[in-house]
């Protein structure tokens, strides 16, 4: 991965908490600057802000969007020029008591240019522009056909999409001789390429739009028998398409299982594709696990002595993995602790640590981290690789569910 996949995933983290905010009233200032484009003007728009948000009805509306825009511009004073990429900021009151503030920002140089300009003052922060950047765009369509039914689906990043499921009345074949049997055959051959033009067209409508956008990279056709070559032949997909065709496999299977083994036998074509990778890099993960080679490690006290010791050559973490980091400190005494917990043990952790154990002060304070995101950052503080593990995959879920989503492979044995 990708440096470039870690920034992903960071941003996909950084999205989900904006997210889960909601201003008292339109409180709320997202600004996104284009890549390029003059930061002196966006100064003197959140100026002309300044005066218009002045008007504001509201004390405490007023008092906070003033406040958003005046942090906000404290902080594109940090910048000469927009950087390479732009730059999106949210700050807004992020307190849920009424009547206090805590006015919050958050600035993001995302991992691709932005190319949209955008200030606006809202209930809830706008993420949509940087949402779109999580949206994997290449895509691969996925035909599974038969006599009597045919799948269309699609691979895109490590997901696997049912789109269609079609099913056909193709009569099986008979037994019967003579001029019977030959219509019977003509009915049955009839059947067969109404059901294969239905297939094109379903296939038309689902790829063509992607190959419009030019996200379409290929196509791959698999089924268990002779008609897979038949639909291949025939011409029922649109010309565009057939030029996109990479491949075609024998497959056993159907429906959602047909295109899971459609993409697991077209390994050889998608060797470069993210699922295909994915699935290679868990399968090496346990191959390791079962000869006991002392090359990989798992679970989070594991791995983060690993990385404090460089000894990590690729860092595995799920994208499902949202453990958070606390740290407790007694201001009086300086008694602290550190613990690894989920957001919702946090909480509970927070209520029953009223008193100082050692000294029985109430003035503690709690800092809070997310750890995929100290991990990562430790990683590429030793040159360690980064692979996000996603939840699309057999493979991911069982990396997921047996060993927490997160492990590692090592540079050299730990004793």
């Amino acid at each position: 991965m990708s440096h470039k996949s870690a920034e992903m995933y960071e941003l996909k983290k950084k999205i989900e908490e904006l997210k889960s905010y909601r201003g008292r009233a339109t409180e709320l200032v997202s600004l996104y600057i284009p890549a390029g484009y003059d930061i002196n003007k966006v100064m003197q728009q959140l100026r002309e802000e300044y005066g218009t948000a002045q008007n504001i009805k509201s004390k405490s509306t007023r008092k906070n969007v003033l406040g958003a825009l005046e942090r906000a511009m404290q902080h594109l004073k940090l910048y000469r020029t927009t950087p390479e990429n732009g730059l999106a900021l949210f700050v807004g009151n992020v307190s849920e008591q009424e009547g206090v503030s805590d006015i919050r920002l958050w600035a993001i140089v995302p991992p691709e240019p932005l190319n949209v300009r955008l200030y606006r003052c809202d209930q809830t922060f706008v993420t949509e522009p940087l949402e779109d950047m999580l949206r994997v765009k290449d895509a691969y369509g996925l035909i599974t056909v038969e006599k009597n039914e045919a799948t269309i689906g699609l691979l895109r990043g490590k997901r696997i999409e049912v789109i269609d499921e079609l099913t056909s009345n193709v009569p099986g074949k008979t037994r019967a001789g003579g001029q019977s049997a030959r219509r019977y055959e003509r009915i049955r051959e009839q059947e067969t390429h109404e059901f294969m033009k239905r297939i094109g067209e379903h296939a038309n409508n689902a790829f063509l739009p992607l190959l419009e956008k030019g996200e379409l990279k290929g196509i791959i056709i698999g089924g268990p028998g002779p008609t897979k070559e038949e639909f291949v032949e025939g011409d029922y997909l649109h010309h565009e398409l057939k030029k996109k065709i990479l491949g075609v496999v024998d497959i056993s299977y159907h429906g959602e299982y047909g295109l899971r083994e459609l993409v697991e036998k077209a390994s050889d074509i998608l060797k470069d594709h993210e699922a295909i990778k994915e699935k290679k890099l868990i399968q090496e993960f346990f191959r390791h696990l079962v000869k006991d080679t002392g090359m990989i490690t798992y679970g989070e006290k594991e791995v983060r002595k690993a990385l404090e010791l460089g000894a990590v050559d690729t860092l595995l973490i799920s994208e499902g993995y949202d453990k958070v980091r606390v740290k407790a400190k007694c201001n009086n005494c300086g008694w602290s602790e550190e613990k690894t917990m989920t957001e919702a043990e946090f909480q509970v952790y927070k209520k029953k640590l009223t008193h100082c154990p050692k000294c029985g002060s109430q003035n503690i304070t709690f800092e809070k981290w997310d750890v995929a995101e100290e991990l990562i950052k430790m990683a590429e503080e030793t040159g360690s690789n980064v692979e996000i593990i996603s939840l699309d995959t057999e493979e991911g879920q069982q990396f997921y569910k047996a060993f927490g989503g997160l492990g590692a492979f090592l540079r050299y044995r730990i004793q």
